[in-house]
């Protein structure tokens, strides 16, 4: 079994656009499916109430190149009302991929020319 490789997300597609991705952005994965809650009965027992949750990456910090008017697009995207692909590398080498959209602002740092997002989709994400 080989050792277990952390770092940052390499880079991430959306709609087959390509985002180099900050090399100290720590990310959060929730490939998505359910989340569990466990209520009582009177008698003594339980049952347990599933709830389905999207797949979520957040702190995605992407470098934005203005000659390409990368935020207008990301901007685009989180507009938009129809989810797009959205392929994420990270350090490793693994590739998860899933359809999402962009669910938050797209804020421009110029001192960085990075944006940070967050992307979220239906179903999970799935490791490619």
């Amino acid at each position: 079994m080989g050792a277990s490789v952390g770092g940052p997300v390499e880079s991430v597609s959306l709609n087959g656009r390509l985002f180099a991705v900050a090399a100290d952005a720590d990310s959060e994965r929730v490939l998505g499916g359910f989340t569990n809650e466990v209520q009582s009965n009177g008698d003594g027992g339980a049952r347990i109430i599933k709830t389905r949750i999207p797949w979520k990456i957040g702190g995605l910090t992407v470098d934005i190149n203005e000659d390409r008017s990368d935020q207008q697009f990301l901007k685009g995207i989180a507009d938009g009302n129809d989810f797009v692909t959205c392929t994420v590398t990270f350090a490793s080498g693994h590739t998860y991929q899933g359809r999402g959209i962009i669910t938050e602002e797209v804020p421009f740092s110029s001192a960085n020319t990075t944006a940070e997002i967050t992307l979220s989709g239906p179903g999970e994400a799935s490791k490619q």
